[in-house]
């Protein structure tokens, strides 16, 4: 068989059973029995292809991710992954904002932003513009408040006991890229700089700023250091400013995407947790680091 059918939900709430499946499998041309990959939360189907809007139709609305893929060259051996509501569940210029009255104001020009609707790189430094003044001491109560993504321990820990380089590439700033890094693990961490003064910040960013295009220069800069090409890259991420490398990468997951970005990307996780992204390399439950 030439494809796979991945089927993921979320495992805290794990409800895939055999009549779930049973419908996808319906909706294939020609399709395997399933095999568990987590019993209630992930199982794959090995099939000839078929059409995914279809599958994801005959779910009727449950709780189920669908994503059909090519049954070869699953297990990648690098992964580069957003940060700002993809590794973690924080938007971190929004919390800022929140701290000083604004957060309202900031939040919807990074909801737009997101979505692909305003230009990021100006959208970056508008928002920033807003926090003039704010004392960086801000920035490292805000660290205090980081909250990681369910799943992003065990998407990390797995990846690097099976010999992956992983790295965060962010359009976020350093101070906190440094810390996730720190905390899950990472090898590398790329993100933009805030310019600070006399111990506030000015409201500027610094030169160049990580964007778009510079996220898909990392990944395939990244892939290339260590002997790969991007086809051999699992990239994710859920805003405009990831698209590129999505589309680049030999695997691109839009998690909890923005409905634009959704509507691009072709694999796309939204119910499940950050552990979707290795049951979409054919890892088993038994197989995932604590």
């Amino acid at each position: 068989m030439s494809h796979v059918l991945v089927l993921t939900t979320d495992p805290a709430a794990p409800i895939l059973d055999e009549s779930v499946v049973d419908r996808a499998r319906a909706a294939l041309p020609q399709a395997a029995s399933p095999a568990w990959l987590a019993p209630g939360a992930a199982c794959e189907v090995a099939c000839a292809g078929g059409d995914i809007a279809r599958v994801r139709a005959a779910l009727g609305g449950a709780p189920v991710d669908a994503n059909l893929l090519p049954a070869a060259s699953r297990r990648k051996r690098v992964l580069v992954a957003d940060m700002e509501s993809t590794l973690i569940e924080n938007e971190m210029l929004d919390d800022l904002a929140a701290t000083v009255g604004i957060g309202t104001e900031v939040a919807d020009i990074t909801r737009r932003t997101m979505n692909g609707e305003l230009d990021f790189r100006d959208s970056v430094r508008e928002r920033v513009a807003l926090l003039a003044g704010l004392p960086a001491e801000r920035m490292e109560e805000a660290a205090t408040r980081i909250r990681l993504m369910p799943g992003a321990v065990t998407l990390i820990a797995t990846m690097r006991a099976h010999g992956a380089y992983t790295a965060i590439v962010s359009g976020g700033f350093k101070i906190f890229t440094m810390q996730v890094r720190a905390v899950l693990g990472m090898d590398e961490d790329l993100a933009n700089d805030l310019e600070i003064a006399a111990g506030a910040l000015t409201g500027e960013v610094r030169e160049p700023v990580l964007g778009r295009d510079a996220k898909e220069a990392a990944l395939l800069r990244i892939a290339a250091a260590h002997g790969v090409g991007a086809a051999d890259a699992v990239t994710v991420g859920d805003g405009a400013n990831d698209l590129a490398m999505l589309a680049r990468a030999g695997l691109g997951v839009a998690f909890r995407a923005k409905p634009a970005v959704a509507a691009q990307v072709p694999v796309k996780v939204a119910h499940g947790d950050l552990t979707a992204l290795l049951f979409l390399q054919g890892y088993r439950r038994d197989e995932l680091a604590a």
